[in-house]
């Protein structure tokens, strides 16, 4: 078994819908970044894997076209928001099971205003059995988008279970932008208070606005070698995918009756477990985290599926500031899809992007000091999720 090293990433500025360039532009552009940074000619890239959502057949092709055409691979992956997590989690198994040394690993997206809708109406949705199951639960608003009801119901579950306010999502929100602040590549960077996000227009449930990620346009990229090849090119990769697992849904996402188990908890849990013990760490090692913030619930929740604190823990972790600068792990010192968007097929590649940069110590503002291990946390539901670990 071959280690994986990550040699480059790039990723461009994530804008609102309608003020984009076309996905192949924003595509090619992020390729061209992750290659430049790893100091290696599209022509030596064995295969290419791209992730994306909202997109035609061979959307992938028409991206990489636009760097090369060099017959290699290329594999167009939709795994909902994971998209681009799992088209790494496929290109890091072609390096380490020594089948290739060098892989090229794309997403993006290019999305519509508004909330998610399913690309297809005409045919059995993907989450039928998430709807089953949520209308058992908490019932089924057919005229309010499905996401806001997914995690605005989670988020309820979650304050009725340990009897905390709502102003912990708040908080979270808080946290997210005062991140961004130092973060060049936010497409939200100014700050906000508790007051704001409180106050902001209700949505569903705990929810309010600026609780939610916006949609956005996108592309990210990641060009991994093995180490031999790395070793052989004079290549500076100092940066081990050392921890990767993708898992789908069991019977208890399903089952449970919980609505946080149904957004991914318990797929988060077995990725974690599993990652974490591929690349032989504990959680106290874990110096920097970029997770899956698509509404603040969700951050809430992910904590403690990824160990960061105890079942029911959140708010004093929150209070405690122990998700922040100066606390015991830095959670999304990007500003995380709160403050970014959330272009699906890039943002998992964005977030290794992010955890990169504070492995090499080039954060800049927002750099974690001396961070050597970083964990990565991207959720689709439908469903799937992967969990990294990255190694200085």
């Amino acid at each position: 078994m071959s280690k994986a090293m990550v040699a480059g990433v790039g990723m461009v500025k994530f804008v609102k819908p309608g003020k984009n360039e076309q996905y192949d532009v924003m595509g090619a552009k992020a390729a061209r970044t992750a290659l430049d940074d790893a100091g290696i000619s599209y022509d030596a890239v064995q295969q290419a894997y791209v992730g994306y959502v909202y997109g035609d057949t061979c959307s992938g092709q028409t991206a990489l076209y636009g760097v090369g055409q060099t017959q290699i691979p290329v594999v167009n992956v939709n795994n909902a928001c994971a998209s681009g997590s799992t088209a790494l989690f496929l290109a890091r198994q072609a390096i380490t099971s020594g089948a290739i040394d060098v892989a090229l690993v794309l997403g993006f997206e290019q999305m519509s205003p508004g909330a998610l809708e399913l690309p297809s109406q005409d045919r059995t949705p993907i989450t039928v059995r998430i709807d089953k199951a949520m209308d058992e639960i908490r019932g089924f608003d057919d005229k309010v988008p499905t996401g806001l009801q997914y995690f605005g119901g989670a988020g309820a579950e979650y304050l009725e279970t340990y009897n905390v306010g709502a102003e912990l999502f708040g908080r979270v929100s808080v946290k997210a932008r005062s991140h961004a602040v130092r973060n060049p590549y936010a497409l939200f960077s100014e700050p906000l208070t508790l007051e704001q996000v409180m106050q902001s227009p209700h949505i569903f449930g705990p929810l309010t606005r600026l609780m939610c990620c916006p949609p956005t346009c996108g592309a990210a990229a990641v060009v991994l070698v093995s180490e031999r090849y790395a070793r052989e090119h004079g290549i500076k990769a100092e940066v081990e995918l050392a921890g990767m697992s993708l898992v789908t849904d069991g019977p208890a996402s399903f089952e449970s009756g919980s609505m946080i188990n149904l957004v991914g908890a318990g797929m988060t849990r077995r990725a974690s477990a599993h990652a974490y013990a591929q690349a032989g760490i504990d959680v106290a090692d874990i110096d920097v985290v970029e997770l899956h913030d698509c509404f603040a619930p969700n951050e809430v929740i992910s904590y403690e599926a990824l160990g960061l604190c105890p079942e029911g823990g959140a708010e004093k972790f929150v209070l405690d500031g122990d998700n922040t600068f100066g606390g015991r792990v830095v959670t999304n010192p990007s500003g995380g899809l709160l403050s970014k968007g959330h272009p699906l097929g890039a943002t998992g590649l964005a977030q290794i992007t992010e955890l990169t940069w504070h492995l090499r110590g080039q954060a800049g503002d927002r750099q974690v000091p001396d961070a050597r291990v970083g964990v990565q946390h991207n959720v689709g539901l439908g469903g799937a999720c992967v969990v990294s670990v990255l190694k200085r």
